[in-house]
């Protein structure tokens, strides 16, 4: 690269944050998808209380239900990044958001006409999982067709800020308009975000690249291997895989073993542990908006490692808290290991979304996003295994730790010799 080339290229990457305010189908997109994640996080409230509070549901009915909203990514991811590669992704996105209109809509409607199941609840989860398992993967793999590669950190950046505060906001949202309307009714409000998510997608003017049309006697076990072995032959990818799944199984164990902390070992109130855990949004909502500055400071491909292992170290402060002012450790440590994990996702995200072809981006998604997500509830299981083994505090520093540990397998990486994340050939 020339003097004057790199020159250019610096001012470029330095006005990424502000060129995205000028792009009116990144704005389209990022304003539909916050809409759509703050109605959802209503849901994740919402739900549940219909099945207790309308249909009087066992403990054991709400955990399937809870169970029922995740399991569509266990069983249709693989094949979703298959049919995602091979059909236009901003058309899949549409149909997901008219499909999810629906099929959450049905729930206030068998409510208001006294007809509402527990098993229209179990069809709803898991239909509206499927939906958003298909939107997810079109919708990570449409980006990079829709901004250009230097602008992707800025990009997945404000799109994981907004994703942390529909986290922080959504719940309290959800709770009082439960309060207000009740639970079934609350629901209308998930239904018309992705109305808006659907308005806002059809607003966009920028069409990708038609994709190439798979053999007609190709099968999809084949299609579904492709994108895997892209995954696992690419030794920064295999990587970054290795390190994310750890990082969630780790999460996983310190989600389990939190609330049981907070309650019985440090003594605060209900009220005071939602907040408590709040830190982890606020700190996930800081590290997106500073994410995209941090790259251009420390490299977009350095900062997969530095955030895993400087900037996530101090979370282990957490275990440390202590009933009285010490209880202020927790949310301290909680708010470290969102801040960091945020701006590792951001980046990581951003280097598969620009190293990997167009034609097996939807795969690629499927597959990191099928192998990651799986271990969430093998590290809840084991939290609570080991919470109740060695004891709560033993078992969240394992946690904390092992989440931090994570990042051993990026530096020990190719990533451990570049400083940006690379660029694609001048055409």
């Amino acid at each position: 690269m020339t003097e004057v080339a790199k020159d250019l290229h610096d001012v470029r990457s330095e006005a990424d944050g502000r060129s995205l305010w000028r792009q009116r189908d990144f704005i389209l997109l990022w304003s539909g998808q916050t809409v759509s994640e703050m109605g959802s996080a209503v849901t994740r409230v919402a739900l549940p209380l219909v099945a207790v509070v309308a249909l009087n549901a066992s403990t054991f009915e709400v955990g399937l239900l809870t169970a029922a909203t995740t399991l569509a990514f266990a069983i249709v991811a693989l094949p979703a990044g298959a049919i995602v590669d091979g059909h236009s992704k901003r058309s899949i996105m549409i149909i997901c958001d008219v499909l999810r209109l629906v099929i959450l809509g049905s729930v206030p409607l068998a409510a208001a006409m006294d007809v509402l199941t527990i098993g229209q609840l179990y069809l709803v989860a898991l239909a509206a999982g499927v939906c958003t398992v298909f939107f997810d993967v079109s919708y990570q793999s449409y980006l990079p067709s829709l901004i250009r590669t230097e602008d992707l950190m800025a990009a997945n950046g404000k799109l994981g800020t907004t994703q942390s505060f529909a986290q922080l906001a959504g719940p309290s949202m959800g709770g009082g308009l439960v309060a207000l309307v009740g639970a079934a009714m609350a629901i209308v409000v998930d239904a018309l975000s992705y109305a808006v998510s659907l308005l806002a997608i059809l607003g966009i003017r920028k069409r990708e690249e038609p994709p190439p049309a798979p053999p007609a006697d190709e099968p999809l076990r084949r299609r579904i291997t492709e994108g895997l072995r892209f995954v696992f032959a690419n030794p920064i990818l295999r990587r970054v895989v290795a390190c994310t799944g750890t990082g969630n199984l780790f999460s996983g164990m310190t989600a389990a073993l939190a609330m049981v902390f907070l309650v019985r070992d440090l003594r605060v109130s209900p009220a005071m542990t939602g907040l408590i855990l709040a830190g982890s949004a606020i700190g996930g909502m800081v590290g997106g908006a500073f994410a995209g500055k941090l790259a251009q400071k420390i490299g977009t491909a350095r900062i997969i490692w530095v955030s895993m292992l400087v900037f996530s170290a101090p979370q282990v402060i957490a275990a440390a808290a202590w009933q009285g002012w010490g209880v202020l450790l927790f949310p301290l440590g909680w708010g470290i290991a969102g801040f960091a994990f945020m701006v590792y996702n951001i980046a990581q995200v951003s280097y598969r979304q620009a190293v990997t072809p167009p034609e097996l981006m939807g795969r690629m998604n499927a597959a990191v996003r099928w192998i990651v997500w799986g271990t969430m509830p093998l590290g809840s299981l084991l939290g609570g295994a080991l919470g109740t083994l060695i004891g709560v505090r033993p078992a969240l520093v394992v946690a904390f730790v092992g989440a931090w540990a994570a990042g051993w397998f990026v530096f020990f990486s190719p990533l451990r010799r570049m400083r940006d994340i690379p660029q694609p050939a001048a055409s």
